[in-house]
Formats: structure tokens, C-alpha cells, sequence
């Protein structure tokens, strides 16, 4: 299953024009500009509360902006791009009675997955993917930290779609588990999905194929991990030192 219905033309994954949003009279968002392609790893870097969980929930159609646009393949985000985006939220949100198997089951039907057959090979494939093939049986509260969140992202994955929005994915996993999602997510963007993932650590920005430093609900910077670092003007900066400079240099408040 995916999502080339949805699609219009050879539109970008992501476009973004001067997209704003506030909560009351508090500003979160403030004229943020961006295209992302598609089959590229995106990484949204910045501190608690720069908007990164805003941004996604903007994107995925939880939020509606305050002016500006944000299109996803060139369509406004909504329930009609469902079978073309897969969400993995902050926070789990598994139904815990349920097991591994019927938890990537019931939420491969509610993103249109009907022919059981189909949907079968798809919960499979997912729980492969994630490593929990073996734990299908397991329901959630007998797993990890670590489990969950790999079966919140089998949930993202399960139909296959064409864009992946991904907030703090890695939160709490150890590095051997990182790596892993790591791989799938370079194994995915080579087979053409897009991924956009909010962070604020700097091991995923590592991994990225692009990058953009948030602060203050704008971008200060976007670029490849190598040209944010060469910013700096220092031959051995990291992408810390990069972030650091530019976030004092940009102005921006918090």
C-alpha cells in the first residue's frame, strides 16, 4: 500500500511558505520557510520549545495555521493523505491491552488497510522491521521502554507510507537500539520515503541527510550536517559548535 493517489505531479514531500501559528496570543511558529524533496532524511534540531512538535502537528493536520501554508505532495495535510503519511508522536500511543500483533493490526485498519490477507503480510513485515517479531504475542504492558517505542514506529510503518513524520523517535533509547532505527531509516529514504524527525540531540542530526537548526519558531539555518559545520568558520567544528554559533549569531531569542 501507499500513498501515489495522493500525490500531485512531482510535487515536493514538504513545502512550507511563511507558515505561522500561536496558541492564543503566544507566538510559536513565526514565518517559517521550507521544501524538503523527496527519499531524504530530514532532521529538525533545537531545544525544548523551539516548535519542532508543533511543526510535525502542523503537518500531520492535528493543527490548523494561523496564516501561511504547509503542503504535503503538493495537498494541504488531512485525513485524504493518510495512506501516504505515517506519524510517530512524542508519546506512545498504544493500546496497552492489546499485543504487539494487535496493536500494528487494528491501526493498519484504521489507516484503510481492509483486505486481511494484505494487511496481515503488512503487520508482519513491520514487526520484522522493527526487530519484535519474536515479541508478537506480547501485549504492551510486559515490554520495555525501548519495545514501545519500536512499536510505535512498526505503527508509523505498517502501510508503507511514501512520508514519514517522526517526533523525538530516539528518546530514551539506548544506542544500540538508535542504530537500529537508524538503519531502517537509511534503508527507507534509499528506497525512496521521505523522513522528517524532530531531535534535539545530535547524534540524529548526525544521521541526516539535511538539517534544520530551529530556535525561537524559526529556522536559523538549514543545510547538509557538513555545510552547517563548516558555518563555524573552524575546521574541526561539530554540529554542536555549528548550532551554538549560529543560534547567538541569528539574533533569535528562545
Amino acid at each position: 500500500m501507499n500513498g501515489s493517489s495522493a500525490q500531485s505531479g512531482h510535487a515536493a514531500a514538504i513545502s512550507i511558505n511563511e507558515l505561522e501559528f500561536a496558541y492564543g496570543k503566544r507566538p510559536v511558529l513565526n514565518g517559517i520557510n521550507l521544501e524538503i524533496p523527496r527519499g531524504v532524511s530530514f532532521g529538525i534540531l533545537g531545544a525544548n520549545g523551539a516548535g519542532k512538535t508543533t511543526l510535525v502537528r502542523l503537518l500531520i493536520g492535528r493543527l490548523e495555521p494561523t496564516s501561511g501554508t504547509a503542503l504535503i505532495f503538493g495537498r494541504p495535510p488531512g485525513p485524504a493523505l493518510a495512506d501516504s503519511v505515517g506519524y510517530m508522536p512524542q508519546l506512545n500511543a498504544l493500546y496497552e491491552s492489546l499485543s504487539v500483533r494487535e496493536n500494528l493490526d487494528f491501526f493498519a485498519r484504521m489507516l484503510g488497510m481492509s483486505d486481511s490477507k494484505p494487511r496481515a503480510a503488512a503487520v508482519a513485515r513491520a514487526m520484522e522491521l522493527v526487530g519484535l517479531a519474536d515479541r508478537a504475542k506480547s501485549v504492551i504492558t510486559e515490554l520495555s521502554g525501548g519495545m514501545r517505542q519500536r512499536v510505535s514506529l512498526g505503527v508509523a510503518l505498517v502501510h508503507e507510507p511514501e512520508l514519514l513524520l517522526l517526533d523525538e523517535p530516539t528518546v530514551g533509547l539506548d544506542p544500540e537500539l538508535r542504530s537500529m532505527f537508524w538503519r531502517h531509516f537509511k534503508e527507507m529514504t534509499e528506497a525512496g520515503t521521505t523522513i522528517l524527525i524532530s531531535s534535539h540531540t545530535m547524534d540524529d542530526a548526525a544521521h541526516c541527510d539535511s538539517l534544520g537548526f530551529m530556535r525561537g519558531g524559526k529556522f536559523i539555518a538549514t543545510g547538509t550536517p557538513g555545510d552547517l559545520r563548516k558555518s563555524t568558520g573552524e575546521p574541526d567544528s561539530t554540529l554542536e559548535d555549528a548550532f551554538l554559533h549560529l543560534s547567538r549569531s541569528s539574533g533569535v531569542g528562545t
